[in-house]
């Protein structure tokens, strides 16, 4: 048995999110397809190391490739990507040793949301970022953002958990900045992102912290409320939910990686 590393990145606007699903067009759905083209016809198995949910977009993201043969990585790499449709790319092919284990391989994933405020956007910005039709208050959402890096109890930032979810998480990195990762000609002249860093998310997590963030830059929500929500004392989950769009899974870093890079 073999076991590869496989770097790709995607736009995930068309897609039902990453895990494969019963009639919908998922990104796992599509890899697989592509590799049992290319593949032909060994066999192998694959393994995501991040769901991401529908239309949320990946500039960087892997998958464990387990096949019984060794494979030719260069011509792979240059077939996989003639074969992946446009809104997915290849970036890098490694091989790993059998020890190796994507999902409980320490980790650490990064998060990026990008938005704008006070106009409607573009529409050719859907994919890409939430338009804000109010006006916002940027330096009390940086403030806002900064309440949640940390170790903190997230279970209002959690939406259907399962049995045994652990609601005590730490942010490494969680700030508001400009955006200065993509441009577009059609991108409004101010782009903001949030950027947010941990070992793992809970499901929706991000999005609800967006969602309270662009409450707070509109005045609808202090300070002093989001410190409360994050002392456990409420169990009840938020309602409010940033749209899905304007996330995208920024990176994944393994440790045997020496830094976040940079793709």
């Amino acid at each position: 048995m073999k076991y590869y590393l496989i770097h790709i990145q995607y736009l995930g606007f068309r897609f039902h999110g990453w895990q494969r699903q019963p009639g919908v067009k998922t990104v796992e759905s599509m890899v697989a397809k592509t590799l049992e083209y290319v593949l032909d016809p060994l066999d192998f198995k694959i393994l995501g190391t991040s769901r991401t949910d529908a239309m949320v977009s990946a500039a960087h993201s892997v998958f464990e490739l387990f096949i019984d043969s060794p494979i030719d990585q260069t011509l792979f790499f240059k077939k996989i990507n003639q074969n992946f449709p446009p809104d997915i790319r290849a970036l890098k092919v490694e091989e790993v040793g059998p020890k190796f284990n994507i999902i409980n391989s320490p980790k650490t994933k990064e998060y990026l949301y990008f938005f704008s405020f006070g106009e409607k956007i573009h529409p050719f910005c859907a994919p890409f970022m939430a338009g804000v039709m109010a006006d916002l208050d940027i330096p009390l959402m940086q403030k806002g953002a900064r309440l949640f890096q940390g170790v903190h109890n997230f279970v209002q930032y959690c939406t259907k958990p399962g049995p045994g979810t652990r609601f005590k998480r730490e942010l490494l990195v969680s700030q508001i900045e400009r955006n200065t990762e993509f441009s577009a000609s059609f991108f409004p002249d101010q782009t903001w992102v949030y950027r947010v860093r941990s070992k793992g998310f809970l499901r929706h997590q991000i999005r609800l912290i967006m969602g309270q963030l662009i409450a707070l830059g509109k005045g609808s929500v202090s300070l002093g409320q989001i410190q409360d929500s994050l002392t456990g004392d409420n169990a009840y989950p938020l309602e409010t939910i940033a749209p899905a769009s304007g996330l995208m899974l920024g990176q994944v870093a393994f440790d045997h990686m020496d830094r976040i890079r940079d793709y």
